[in-house]
């Protein structure tokens, strides 16, 4: 394997906090980077949402400029940003790879063979994104192998094969389930032999802190949050949404939730003081849930359902009062109070978007990425271009006035 070595720097700690009322939505894999960073899956409070105002896009209506382009590999993994590097999964020739490139060039910084190649009829290789956190790199690969490594070099700092390890099940679209940080611990769906459903792992070491549940993998990014003074993360598992203690693993409450093939790959969005967004596609539809919790206990009630909302695979964004996303292949936004549309629109297949001051930047299937004013009165189209040929799943990447986006074949850098 290649490695060179990154120049390490020291990382401002911010705390990426969302509080209101009761509820505090927590960002805990961002503790150690700085604001500007995008340090884990859909950015740095894992909501889609880039925290940031007074950026100035500058996109004319042809949309943005194209800074380079170089061949990557097969794959959906999404790229995580710090100190100047992206950081993601791909896999060529028979083989999984880790990579480190650097963000003004993509040049590659090092790389590690994490396993075989997943072969797929929809797609070849990883899906899960990596996650940064402090001088570590957390990765899972397609086939189930969970790697620590250092974040400037690539060195192996611990591993777990979750297979041999575990029992742990690759579900039929592969491994896609995203690791999350919490303080020492790194918390992740495993869908292992029964007891061994969900698990904490120490940071540092790899070590099972703890262990709970049992039953298949889900596909999506769990959501910490805390209600009443109750702390809590939320996995959307292949049956269900469960919520535990992150500390513990205490479960505290469990909603069955049953998608064909078991796709439950989007996030759930938490929207304070109480609330808790869930969706999947295959028709199931959308779901916004009312937490309470006292005392030390949680329990969850429905405050309405529809079919309005079907996310697939892309997870929806809330923004001021409503919700956005793709409906199967239309692109939304509906009330989030009451799950009625406001507006949709065609065109883009199924797609991935998230927030930048006051926009939408949204990509779909086949490479049409366009900048949407986030206004629930229309669809504003600002700008609107087309990246390129292939399969665009993957959810772009912003960083240091950059964006960054990839398909099957190559990965793209584009100035704002």
């Amino acid at each position: 394997m290649r490695r060179t070595r990154l120049i390490p720097l020291t990382l401002t700690a911010t705390a990426l906090l969302t509080l209101m009322g009761l509820g505090v939505a927590h960002a805990d894999s961002a503790a150690a980077v700085r604001a500007q960073d995008w340090p884990q899956y859909r950015g740095p409070g894992g909501d889609g949402v880039y925290p940031g105002a007074g950026l100035d896009l500058k996109w004319t209506a042809e949309g943005p400029k194209k800074l380079w382009q170089r061949p990557l590999g097969g794959g959906f993994s999404g790229l995580t940003a710090t100190d100047g590097h992206l950081f993601t999964l791909y896999s060529k020739g028979g083989d999984e790879f880790l990579v480190a490139l650097d963000a003004a060039t993509g040049k590659q910084a090092w790389s590690l063979r994490t396993g075989d190649e997943r072969k797929d009829q929809f797609g070849d290789g990883p899906r899960s994104t990596p996650v940064v956190d402090g001088d570590r790199i957390f990765a899972v690969g397609a086939l189930g192998h969970l790697w620590s490594v250092d974040r400037g070099t690539g060195e192996v700092l611990w591993d777990r094969d979750l297979r041999k390890d575990f029992g742990a099940v690759v579900p039929t679209w592969g491994v896609s389930a995203q690791p999350v940080i919490h303080g020492d611990l790194l918390l992740f769906n495993v869908g292992g032999k029964p007891g061994h459903a969900i698990m904490a792992f120490e940071k540092t070491t790899g070590k099972v802190r703890w262990k709970t549940g049992s039953g298949i993998p889900g596909y999506a990014l769990p959501v910490t949050f805390t209600v009443g003074g109750v702390e809590q993360t939320a996995f959307f598992t292949g049956t269900a949404l469960t919520s535990v203690v992150p500390t513990t693993g205490e479960v505290l409450w469990t909603l069955p939730w049953k998608t064909a093939y078991d796709v439950n790959a989007a996030a759930p969005i938490f929207i304070a003081p109480d609330r808790l967004f869930v969706s999947s596609g295959y028709d199931t539809g959308a779901a916004m849930l009312r937490v309470k919790g006292a005392d030390g206990s949680a329990s969850v009630e429905e405050v309405w359902r529809s079919r309005r909302m079907k996310n697939q695979f892309s997870s929806s964004v809330y923004h001021d009062g409503h919700i956005y996303g793709f409906d199967n292949k239309n692109l939304k936004c509906i009330d989030a109070k009451t799950g009625q549309d406001r507006w949709r629109k065609s065109g883009f297949g199924h797609g991935s978007l998230f927030f930048l001051d006051g926009h939408f930047v949204v990509l779909g299937e086949k490479g049409k990425m366009a900048l949407v004013e986030a206004d629930p009165t229309a669809y504003k189209e600002k700008a609107v271009t087309r990246v390129a040929d292939g399969k665009h799943w993957t959810v772009p990447t912003y960083y240091d006035g950059k964006l960054y986006v990839r398909n099957e074949k190559d990965l793209f850098s584009f100035g704002l």
